[in-house]
């Protein structure tokens, strides 16, 4: 379809040649190093999520390791051990923990406390486990 306007003939289906109007190939000199900004936006956030994953996983196993010592603990208290070989053990295992102990009757129970640090910030975790003290009074 041919249109004519101020005594010149185009074709109406094609572009005037104007800024909204690029062909397949062309690029724009403003779209330059649009990719390359993005990834150094994005790069950063990416590090600090995998970090804090990483992270998560020395947290859980900082938890397993305080559990397993709260119940070596416990069993040594109950067998008779004092609680400084309990105490010493918690050390050796998860250095920087704490262990408390408490007794009621013939229930001898341990609890684990240590602090793993993600990203600078400080993760508390707990573990407490009891064990019978048969024949220890």
């Amino acid at each position: 379809m041919l249109a004519a306007r101020g005594g010149r003939e185009r074709d109406a289906r094609a572009g005037d040649g104007g800024a909204g109007d690029r062909g397949a190939g062309d690029r724009g000199a403003g779209d330059r190093g649009a990719v390359t900004a993005e990834i150094a936006v994005a790069l950063p956030t990416i590090v600090v999520v995998l970090a804090a994953c990483i992270g998560g996983v020395g947290v859980t196993t900082t938890l397993l390791a305080a559990s397993d010592a709260a119940a070596d603990a416990a069993r040594l208290i109950a067998r008779g051990d004092g609680p400084g070989a309990a105490s010493a053990h918690v050390r050796a295992v998860l250095p920087g923990a704490t262990l408390r102990t408490d007794r009621r009757d013939t229930i001898v129970c341990a609890t684990v406390d240590a602090t793993p640090r993600v990203l600078g910030i400080g993760m508390p975790v707990s573990a407490r486990s009891c064990s019978l003290a048969a024949g220890v009074d």
